[in-house]
């Protein structure tokens, strides 16, 4: 089960765009600035979030449309149907509907696993830990889609836990409590999917005995405790400090994701650029393998073929197949595809058209 058929209205540059008859690959061709990425991204909406860009809805707009959009999938040839949109009246927020009715985006991680590289990710090991943390937390959703609400009811305990010890006045302990024992629950659970992610990705990493790519180590660096009881003494325990902070400093909000490239035995921030778009590629081709199950799962992989020779492009497409996962890919031209065109569908995009080749 995947997209069999996705519709955008007013959505960046689309005024009117419709791609159905999808396969396990799916190419999009065409200039730079034609629209293929924002293809790309609109897909990613249909997985809690921000999407791929992480812009605010309002950005997300059509210029010549009514200051809202619309973004619809089909599965299973209409049988499923998932939709966003936003109204011209609320332009920051984003609606969902799923086979009508109308939802919370956590729900859509239910229905679909959205996993997506782009060339902005290159600078992930070399930016700060939030990032990280936002690419971790994607990878665990893509396998969990309680992961989601989890993390909400988490960043909301923390909101307020930080605005009360942020007021001039003495919080009240018994409120802190209510809200620390929210925020143990919750961080112990991120944290424990957290680091059993990482535990299966480094064992999937080290199970594949030539890797194409550069081999990454990983480690969840992290001081939080996986039992709810031990991190909310330590919330407790750590409230003055925090107070004179002005913020919490313990939780799975400043944990980080540690990548070292293991045959140089190097952080991934000391890599070279090449070398840290493989060890990522690396990464989602080994979740692709964790996160098989009832869920369609879908890659978008933006400009992915661009910077790699013959050999790893082969290599990629072997491995992108035998995911089972549907495979979206955006490039200025077919010839780095030609090995999957034939079993592609390919759509030429220009001008915020898309047209099937």
């Amino acid at each position: 089960m995947s997209l069999t058929r996705l519709t955008l209205r007013d959505f960046r540059n689309h005024a009117a765009t419709r791609l159905e008859g999808m396969q396990a690959f799916n190419v999009l061709v065409g200039e730079n600035g034609a629209g293929k990425t924002n293809v790309l991204e609109a897909i990613s909406l249909l997985a809690p979030g921000r999407g791929l860009r992480r812009a605010q809805p309002a950005e997300m707009a059509g210029r010549d449309g009514d200051g809202g959009f619309a973004v619809a999938a089909e599965m299973e040839d209409g049988a499923i149907q998932i939709g966003t949109a936003t109204d011209p009246q609320a332009p920051n927020r984003r609606s969902v509907r799923i086979n009508g009715a109308e939802g919370p985006a956590a729900r859509l991680a239910e229905w679909l696993s959205i996993t997506w590289l782009t060339p902005a990710m290159d600078r992930l090991f070399a930016e700060s830990a939030g990032s990280r943390r936002r690419f971790l937390d994607r990878l665990v959703l893509a396998r969990e889609p309680g992961h989601a609400r989890t993390a909400t009811r988490y960043e909301s305990a923390l909101r307020e836990r930080n605005r009360l010890l942020g007021e001039a006045t003495e919080p009240d302990p018994l409120w802190l409590d209510g809200i620390e024992a929210q925020m143990a629950e919750t961080g112990a659970a991120m944290a424990a999917s957290r680091a059993a992610l990482v535990a299966d990705l480094g064992t999937a990493l080290e199970s594949v005995p030539e890797h194409p790519f550069a081999r990454p180590s990983l480690v969840y660096a992290s001081e939080v405790p996986l039992e709810a009881d031990a991190l909310r003494t330590m919330l407790r325990e750590g409230r003055r400090r925090d107070r004179a902070a002005g913020r919490s400093l313990t939780g799975p909000h400043r944990d980080d994701l540690a990548v070292t490239l293991a045959a140089k035995n190097a952080p991934a921030a000391d890599c070279s650029t090449g070398e840290q778009k493989a060890m990522l590629i690396a990464i989602v081709l080994a979740h692709a393998g964790l996160t098989a199950g009832e869920r369609p799962r879908l890659l978008l992989l933006d400009e992915i073929a661009a910077h790699l020779d013959p050999v790893r492009r082969a290599a990629l497409f072997e491995r992108l197949a035998e995911s089972g996962a549907q495979v979206w890919m955006t490039g200025t031209e077919i010839a780095p595809f030609a090995e999957v065109a034939d079993a592609s569908a390919v759509w030429a995009v220009s001008d915020g058209m898309a047209e099937r080749v």
